[in-house]
């Protein structure tokens, strides 16, 4: 069944000015095409929790990093997210440039196109009995030492048992979406975004487990902060610094309730494709060969 999109909001990416003039050429093609929007230009996630509810579509311009932001805020109202690459990968987004959006938009107002669902994951900090914070990541809930190079311990308990405690430079906790980001730069393994797993993989470990682990979409990971710690550690959700975590303090990480919803108009399969044509880009050499003379 094809979905009616009435009211569409429009969110540049608050730190690229470049992407503003194309969030109101965009809110202009809408208005043309008596669509109820909104547009938003430097925005917090706290700015448009209220507008995007009763929203049908919300468009992001910029990078995975605007996907992500928009990711975050939509997800609660099951609102799905059209993305429109302005950045460097956009693996993300589902346009991919400035140039090429109007035809691709009309596609999906008129019904074209599927709707994806991706898992996202919770992180909860506590000490003691207080939660100091909560949030939800689409990509990674990371746990990093601070700018001192100096590792730290972190024990590690899946589905409240101790599994092992690391020695490293950070633990990165992710979803399926993730596990092309960072976590893959760290020798995590390649999981397509359909699966509803979690996948633990920690960062230049040291004498410790150094293989990454993947978990059911049930499985609760829990994250102590060892009482030797000397450095500062540092939590962050989908590259947001959420706060420092005292030696002590508990980290759970578990699915979210909420989950992310992206329009595609490309094939179900497109993933691997996508994927390869990053990992192995196709880019013709910037310096000519020399003719050696004989």
């Amino acid at each position: 069944m094809a979905i009616i999109y009435e009211r569409v909001g429009v969110l540049a990416h608050p730190l690229r000015p470049q992407t503003f003039p194309v969030a109101a050429q965009i809110a202009d093609y809408l208005q043309s095409q008596n669509i109820d929007n909104w547009i938003y230009t430097r925005w917090e996630e706290s700015d448009v929790v209220e507008r995007i509810q009763g929203c049908d579509l919300v468009v992001a311009i910029g990078g995975d990093g605007a996907m992500l932001r928009a990711a975050r805020v939509c997800a609660p109202k099951h609102v799905p997210v059209l993305g429109i690459n302005m950045g460097q990968l956009g693996f993300l987004t589902e346009i991919p440039g400035p140039d090429s959006w109007e035809a691709t938009l009309a596609r999906v107002l008129a019904g074209e196109g599927w709707i994806e669902e991706r898992m996202m994951v919770q992180a909860s900090h506590m000490r003691g009995t207080d939660i100091v914070a909560v949030g939800d990541a689409l990509n990674d809930i990371v746990i990093s030492r601070g700018i001192v190079p100096r590792t730290i311990r972190l024990e590690t308990y899946i589905d409240n048992d101790w599994a092992t405690t690391y020695n490293a430079d950070a633990l990165i906790i992710a979803t399926a979406t993730g596990s092309t980001a960072y976590a893959l730069a760290c020798g995590g393994p390649i999981l397509p975004p359909e699966l509803r797993n979690i996948l633990i993989v920690p960062v230049a470990p040291h004498l410790s487990m150094e293989r990454p682990i993947v978990l059911s979409e049930g499985a609760t990971v829990e994250v102590v902060a060892a009482m030797d710690n000397s450095s500062e550690i540092v939590l962050t959700v989908d590259g947001i610094e959420m706060g420092m975590i005292e030696p002590g303090d508990r980290v759970r990480v578990q699915a979210s309730q909420h989950i992310s919803r992206f329009v595609r108009l490309r094939e179900r399969h497109y993933f691997y494709r996508s994927l390869l044509d990053r990992l192995e880009p196709r880019v013709q050499s910037r310096h000519q060969p020399v003719d050696k003379q004989l």
